[in-house]
C-alpha cells in the first residue's frame, strides 16, 4: 500500500513538470554568413531577424498561446566546419523572453574567423541535429537563409532523404542581389536561386521558399516567413 501511495504521489508531482515542457513549435533559424555576405549585409541580416521577431504581428503570434510556447534557436553557417550557435533553445513564454532574444541578436558581432565556403547540406544536417533535441515540441521547423548555392560538403539534395525520416519541415529564405539596377537580370538570378532552394533544400508538406530582394529587404521577408509558419500552427490548434 505504501509503495502504491508513493507511486501515485510521484505521478502527481511529475504531471506539472511534463506539462511545463509542452511546446507547439521548435523553430531553428540558420543564417548564411559565407564569403558572399559582407559586414554590412551581415548586420542587415542579424538586425533584420531581430526586427522581424519584434514586429507587432510576429510578437502577437509568438505570444498568443504562451501555455504552449514556441522555442527558438539561432545559428550561423558557412563552410563545412563552421557552424556557430548564436542563441540556444529559448522558450518564448512572455514578452520579456522575446525582448531578451531580440536584444541578444542586436549585439551579435561577426566572427573574423568565419570561413568563406557555402556548405548548405552540412547546415541542413546541423539544423536537424538541433531540432532532434526538441522532440517534446509538436512540430520541428528549420529555416535556412541563403544568398547562393552550395559549393562545399554534401549536396543538399543528397541529405534530404535522411532528414525526411525525422519528420521535420525545412523552409528557406532566398536573398537576391542587392543591386536594384540589375533589372530583369536581377529577377532572373532570384528566380534561379529560388528554384534551386525549392528543388534542393525545402522539405515537408507545408514547406515553402520566401524571397528577399537583397539584404535591405531581409527584415520584411523574414517577417512574412515567420507569420506564415506561425499561422500554420495557430490555425491547426483552433
Amino acid at each position: 500500500m505504501r509503495r502504491a501511495l508513493l507511486a501515485a504521489l510521484f505521478a502527481l508531482i511529475a504531471v506539472p513538470a511534463a506539462a511545463q515542457e509542452v511546446c507547439r513549435q521548435a523553430l531553428a533559424l540558420g543564417l548564411d554568413v559565407s564569403g558572399s555576405v559582407d559586414a554590412r549585409e551581415y548586420r542587415l541580416q542579424m538586425g533584420g531577424l531581430a526586427d522581424a521577431l519584434g514586429s507587432a504581428a510576429v510578437r502577437a503570434a509568438l505570444l498568443e498561446r504562451v501555455e504552449t510556447p514556441v522555442e527558438l534557436l539561432v545559428y550561423e553557417w558557412s563552410g563545412p566546419q563552421d557552424q556557430q550557435l548564436l542563441l540556444p533553445w529559448t522558450r518564448i513564454t512572455n514578452a520579456h523572453a522575446l525582448d531578451t532574444v531580440i536584444a541578444q541578436l542586436n549585439t551579435v558581432e561577426r566572427r573574423v574567423e568565419a570561413t568563406p565556403g557555402t556548405a548548405l547540406g552540412v547546415s541542413m544536417m546541423r539544423g536537424a541535429q538541433y531540432l532532434a533535441q526538441r522532440n517534446h515540441c509538436w512540430r520541428q521547423t528549420l529555416d535556412i537563409s541563403g544568398d547562393g548555392k552550395s559549393n562545399l560538403g554534401p549536396r543538399p539534395r543528397s541529405v534530404k532523404p535522411r532528414l525526411a525520416a525525422t519528420g521535420i519541415t525545412i523552409n528557406a529564405l532566398v536573398i537576391g542581389a542587392d543591386d536594384p539596377a540589375g533589372g530583369e537580370l536581377r529577377q532572373g538570378e532570384i528566380g534561379e536561386l529560388s528554384a534551386y532552394f525549392s528543388a534542393e533544400v525545402i522539405l515537408g508538406q507545408d514547406a515553402f521558399v520566401e524571397v528577399a530582394l537583397g539584404f535591405e529587404g531581409y527584415a520584411e521577408a523574414m517577417e512574412r516567413k515567420l507569420l506564415r509558419e506561425l499561422d500554420v500552427l495557430v490555425l491547426s490548434m483552433r
